[in-house]
């Protein structure tokens, strides 16, 4: 059917149609977490859930961890090149996680991707990703070092498993009982997903949910396009420094965001790429583009591909932000959180008053790993949150994920439960965070004490540079990273013995506007609360204790 001969589709159809599209997908992510065993999905809910037209366009996107667009981006693109479609039929079922060859942006998220089948025509995708906590304890010069990698493969033809290559799959994996339960989890999920796109398709008929797909991407284009067009036209420039503990010297990030009408463009630059986890194939540059952009300039636009229509992004490629094969990519996270920090730092000069200052500006990640009484391995991940930016009119957050993670840390109880290790300290960083009218949230501290013999890796960012302020706002403080002996380099891996101590502090948030503009009261509370040190408050506020 030409475009010239589609009937025009109702406005309120298209919204009650698209409500129960996401709907579907928030279904889908809470059937995932409900379902799963390892508590990096079941409690720190490090997943998420799409829809995808039959075109394998960006249809909806549960509001779990932005940077998993960029393995969505991927794979089905990734699936309709290593496969006829003619040969696609219902109940089969994919799984890929290789950030070359099979769509995703690094080895741990495993994506599962189902084709929607509604009288016999294929009407949409149902895919999800989670982080397999495993493949640690492993070096970062190359991706072959990183894990198995895995193509688009079919997991289940027609609905029959491939137990050859599961059982293939689990072999290669340190902790396997873990990954079958969350496997399982993760396919539950996408049938629940056939269901309801089944029922809704039946409930509406096929052609009009179809034509209610497109319009909802046309939606989000022209959302997208008028809050471009509200911009002043000209090129804005942002660069900054992107250090590493994974790395040995400090990296210098930049940006230059072209606004013509209603089109934008982001041409990023970096270095280039490096031996060491640290790259972003270009699908991970994207989804921090777009969840950026989005975030500032209208936060109503719908998740769909429409939103990035009239976006353009480019970077060098083999550079640090669009790598090539065989470049590592396991702490990928840690350089899109600065993707984000430039973008926000560009628009600030387009927008003044419509952005935050800079949030933590990174995924500070810890591992542990080791062997049980029976000889089984154990793997504990987990990610930490920090501080907010200071926004033009309110406090930052403190204790949170920012930009591209949007995960929560393991609790206490579950932490102490599951693994050999003891939870000594969990609190909020004070004077962590940027001074200013409004200051920025607080970083947070968190210190483990080993039980057993282990291996613990720590990644983190912000620990030279620190989190920028704006419109005379102050910087947060930085990472802290701190293993109990006299080390100076805490990069890689580390033996812990029993009884040994590590702590680690996250950055926090830049400050907003002058300190001066900042109240009496405002200082007072965040001196009772312990926000903020006595001297604190007299060097950066004037205020006396």
């Amino acid at each position: 059917m030409s475009a010239q001969d589609k009937k025009p589709i109702d406005p309120i159809t298209v919204e009650v149609i698209g409500s129960a599209l996401q709907s579907i997908v928030e279904e889908m992510g809470e059937a995932l977490v409900r379902a799963s065993y390892s508590t990096n999905i079941k409690e720190r809910r490090d997943c998420s859930t799409a829809l995808f037209d039959h075109r394998g366009n960006t249809l909806c996107q549960a509001e779990h961890i932005p940077m998993h667009l960029g393995s969505f981006l991927g794979v089905i693109p990734a699936i309709r090149e290593r496969f006829d479609m003619e040969d696609i039929k219902a109940g089969d079922v994919f799984m890929a996680n290789d950030a070359y060859a099979g769509g995703a942006t690094h080895l741990p998220d495993i994506v599962l991707a189902e084709p929607i089948f509604v009288g016999g025509q294929l009407v949409a995708w149902a895919v999800n990703t989670a982080h397999h906590s495993d493949f640690a304890d492993r070096g970062h010069q190359h991706i072959y070092q990183e894990g198995l990698r895995i193509p688009p493969v079919r997991l289940y033809r027609e609905g029959v498993l491939n137990n050859d290559l599961q059982e293939m799959f689990l072999l290669n994996c340190q902790v396997p009982r873990e990954r079958i339960s969350d496997l399982r989890a993760q396919m539950s999920a996408n049938r629940l997903c056939v269901q309801r796109m089944t029922d809704l398709c039946e409930k509406y008929g096929t052609e009009k949910v179809l034509a209610a797909g497109d319009a909802l991407q046309d939606y989000a284009e022209r959302k997208m396009r008028a809050a471009i067009a509200a911009i002043p036209d000209g090129t804005y420039r942002f660069e900054d420094q992107f250090d590493s503990n994974q790395w040995p010297d400090a990296m210098t990030l930049k940006v230059d965001i072209t606004v013509t009408g209603d089109e934008m463009l982001l041409a990023f630059d970096g270095p280039p790429q490096v031996r060491g986890g640290l790259n972003l194939i270009y699908t991970s540059l994207l989804a921090a583009a777009y969840f950026t952009v989005k975030s500032v300039l209208d936060p109503s636009v719908l998740p769909n591909a429409g939103l990035a229509r009239p976006l353009s992004v480019t970077a060098p490629k083999g550079s640090i932000l669009n790598c090539a094969h065989p470049a590592a990519v396991e702490g990928r996270i840690a350089a899109s959180q600065r993707v984000t920090d430039l973008v926000y730092g560009a628009l600030a000069k387009a927008l003044p008053g419509k952005v935050m200052a800079a949030g933590n500006g990174c995924c500070t990640g810890a591992t542990f790993n080791g062997t049980d009484e029976d000889g089984g391995i154990w793997v504990y991940l987990e990610t930490i949150g920090g501080g907010g930016g200071a926004r033009p009119s309110a406090d930052g957050l403190s204790g949170i994920h920012v930009g591209l993670t949007n995960t929560s840390n393991l609790p206490v109880e579950a932490l102490e439960l599951e693994y050999p290790l003891t939870l000594l300290r969990y609190e909020l960083v004070q004077d962590s965070a940027g001074q200013g009218e409004y200051r920025g949230g607080m970083g947070v501290r968190r210190v483990y004490r080993a039980e057993k013999a282990c291996r613990f890796t720590v990644e983190s960012s912000r620990v030279a540079s620190r989190p920028w302020g704006l419109e005379g706002g102050g910087k947060a403080g930085g990472a802290i990273l701190d293993f109990g002996d006299d080390r100076t380099d805490f990069s890689g891996m580390v033996d812990l013995k029993p009884g040994q101590i590590v702590s680690i502090t996250t950055p926090g948030g830049g400050g907003y506007g002058d300190p001066s503009g900042r109240t009496k009261d405002a200082v007072a509370r965040d001196l009772a609360e312990g926000r903020i040190s006595p001297e604190a408050a007299r060097t950066a506020y004037g205020v006396e204790a």
